[in-house]
């Protein structure tokens, strides 16, 4: 069975930079990651190649065996979902949530025409998945950011990807939204047939226990790799963030502390 995701020598250089330099990685069935890195790491670029929209300038990119440049990109792209806050801001504010679930199966945005009868039944199914059944028949325009979050997802499983990406989707939540919407990716990824999750951020507090490995990003380059009891420690985070870190667990959770301030000016 080929993995979910290939990533190989990958090198994105534009002008004398190069933004990703040689990277490579595997997502294999059964897992699920987390990215970290500091602004300016690569994390941007590598899902914009990922989802086709950034062209690299060596290496390859696969999903399930079909390689992007060698298999039909329209049909590849159906088999990567992403919710970010780019597709967020695209939304139309007069549009239904249910009507929006169903536009990812089209990869539309700002759905127009007859919504065929299967389509709205497939829409509701995932709208129970996400727990947002009461929100069907309620505007973009009204829902809270947590409630977009979950319809972003609903949108993205219309297509039934086999691979999820989650870039930075706590950003704009305040402390309980923020909590509400972990727990709920926690049952999210635990579902039997849940696609393999790619989770992008900041912050370490945010990575719940349903996450198996991850990814360290630095300058472009992958600094740590795997499982990710090896891969979180407090070296490898400060070499991320380039600051002393130390790093703390608890059941399963956790956090990240400076062990010195930073001096300002003067």
């Amino acid at each position: 069975m080929p993995p979910i995701l290939s990533v190989s020598n990958l090198t994105v250089r534009r002008s004398e930079t190069r933004i990703l330099d040689d990277l490579s990685w595997t997502v294999q069935r059964g897992e699920h990651w987390v990215i970290l890195g500091a602004n300016g790491s690569g994390k941007t670029s590598l899902l914009s190649c990922l989802t086709g929209y950034l062209s690299s300038t060596s290496g390859g990119i696969s999903v399930l065996g079909q390689t992007f440049g060698e298999s039909d990109w329209r049909e590849l792209r159906l088999l990567v979902g992403i919710v970010s806050s780019s597709v967020r801001q695209m939304m139309a504010d007069h549009e239904l949530a249910l009507t929006t679930v169903i536009s990812g199966k089209y990869a539309m945005i700002d759905y127009w025409g007859r919504i065929k009868s299967a389509d709205r039944v497939a829409a509701r199914r995932i709208l129970r998945d996400v727990e947002a059944t009461y929100l069907a028949d309620r505007r973009w325009e009204v829902l809270s950011q947590g409630e977009r979050q979950r319809i972003l997802i609903g949108r993205a499983l219309m297509a039934k990807p086999r691979l999820l990406i989650l870039d930075e989707p706590c950003a704009g939540l305040d402390p309980v939204a923020r909590e509400h919407f972990l727990a709920f990716l926690q049952r999210l990824g635990s579902r039997r047939g849940a696609p393999a999750l790619v989770f992008v951020t900041h912050h370490v507090e945010e990575i719940v226990p349903v996450f198996t490995h991850a990814l360290l990003l630095r300058q472009g380059r992958v600094l740590a790799s795997g499982k990710k009891q090896a891969v979180l420690n407090s070296a490898n985070l400060s070499k991320t963030f380039d600051a002393p870190l130390r790093l703390a667990q608890k059941d399963g959770h956790y956090t990240l502390r400076a062990t010195s301030h930073l001096r300002g000016p003067g």
